[in-house]
């Protein structure tokens, strides 16, 4: 989603004008788009701006901004850490920040008042609506497409309601336009992007025929030419009713492969974690997609060390990660964010401790995921050909079960949809020979 979110204010700085550089060290302004889901990542962050705002001694024309989740969590307290910030831009503000450096500028040039840092955090209505926009130049095979920001859940641990705000979607029409835009570019492969994305519309756009809103924008786009394969991210177990089971049986081009998150194994810390789902019912989800997708690719979100999880809770917990068996996970060590009821919770769990599930929990997966890889041996996977891979002379695609694949191609063939005869399999990738018909490798 960050990704997203600045290449939509690369966009509109183009459009103003601006030119983006390949290095920060060329740039007369450097903006840090952050992320608020754990501490780590915000002090990575601030560390980063120091650095940075370090150039200014040397440079006074240099400015330095801050976006996003960590801006609107912390907002001008970063002031007092990071005095030579220029800007602090919130989350439903990104549309503003190039009326916000040309005002910048001009006060530079003596154009305007004192200098200071311009912080600007308010909400605004229709701020869903301001992610629309790609880079031209931009050659994409494979893009994001934001349809919805801010969430409503309470998930104790989580401070994302605080930083992006309740849910807001944009119109039907106004996706799907997009997406055609994006299919005519040569774009085959689109990521729908939400805090919950499968919330999308659930209190602004009607049910139609027993199908959610959501739902509904994933058939319009797949009647959409030129576009080959649908995925989205992420979603809630909630949102899996029976319109979205079936959406994997009768859409041809939504890919059999889901994040679904799970956070925990064990219900005793589902409910303290305020997940509004058991593992029974998360299961039945999992059973339900299987039934009409036998094949089908799982990852997950997994938190290990939630204050209060017990030696007996996380074993309940790495029993129920192990026995979904998925291909894919992000485990993440629980942090703790300010504001979050979990922050006041007993029994916080060691760092150390801590560490220790992590790593069980990626034997586990690392373990199911070589044996689904290796699974695929002797099979032929459509790949989507995305370009030369970052090491050698190989090139690298996606399966549709989300599967990186390497193999020897020409570069005429990124972009397209090829057959690919798997003959070895690692823990992350496959690899394989093409095997499209009167096509040279």
């Amino acid at each position: 989603m960050n990704e997203r979110d600045s290449e939509q204010v690369a966009t509109s700085l183009r459009g103003r004008g601006y030119s983006i550089v390949d290095s920060e060290f060329d740039a007369d302004v450097v903006l840090l788009n952050t992320c608020s889901v754990r501490d780590q990542a915000e002090q990575k962050a601030i560390g980063k701006a120091g650095y940075i705002t370090k150039r200014k001694r040397k440079d006074k024309n240099l400015l330095v901004g801050i976006m996003g989740c960590m801006a609107q969590n912390r907002g001008s307290e970063l002031i007092d850490r990071l005095p030579d910030l220029d800007l602090i831009v919130g989350t439903q503000k990104f549309h503003k920040v190039p009326d916000h450096l040309d005002n910048l500028i001009q006060t530079m040039q003596g154009q305007g008042p004192t200098p200071s840092t311009l912080v600007d955090l308010d909400e605004e209505e229709g701020s869903q609506n301001t992610i629309r926009d790609h880079l031209p130049e931009k050659k994409e095979v494979s893009t994001f497409v934001s349809i919805m920001q801010g969430c409503n859940m309470n998930c104790a641990f989580c401070i994302v309601p605080k930083t992006r705000g309740r849910e807001r979607s944009r119109p039907i029409d106004e996706i799907v336009a997009e997406v055609e835009e994006l299919a005519d570019r040569g774009v085959k492969e689109i990521t729908f992007l939400g805090q919950i994305v499968t919330s999308y519309g659930r209190r602004e756009f009607p049910v139609v025929g027993g199908k959610s809103p959501f739902v509904q924008l994933l058939e319009r786009t797949n009647e959409v030419k030129g576009i080959e394969r649908i995925r989205f991210t992420s979603p809630h177990p909630r949102g899996f009713k029976q319109d979205l089971v079936e959406a994997y049986r009768d859409l041809p081009k939504l890919c059999e492969y889901i994040h679904l998150p799970l956070q925990s194994g064990c219900d005793k810390t589902l409910k303290a974690m305020n997940r509004p789902y058991s593992t029974a019912r998360y299961r039945e989800i999992v059973d339900s997609l299987r039934a009409v997708v036998p094949d089908m690719y799982f990852s997950t979100d997994m938190i290990v060390g939630f204050p209060g999880e017990t030696e007996e809770d996380f074993n309940t917990s790495a029993a129920f990660f192990e026995d979904i068996g998925y291909d894919m996970a992000y485990i993440f060590r629980y942090s703790i964010r300010t504001g979050t009821p979990a922050e006041a919770m007993l029994d916080q769990v060691t760092d150390a401790e801590k560490e220790r599930r992590n790593q069980e929990l990626l034997r586990i997966l690392e373990t199911h995921s070589l044996k689904r890889n290796e699974s695929l041996i002797g099979t032929t996977q459509q790949v989507l050909v995305e370009g030369p891979a970052k090491r050698g002379d190989k090139f690298v695609g996606k399966t549709r079960g989300y599967r990186t694949t390497i193999f020897d191609a020409d570069e005429r063939l990124i972009g397209q949809l090829v057959d690919v005869n798997i003959n070895r399999a690692t823990v992350s990738s496959i690899y394989g020979d093409v095997a499209l018909s009167g096509v040279d490798k």
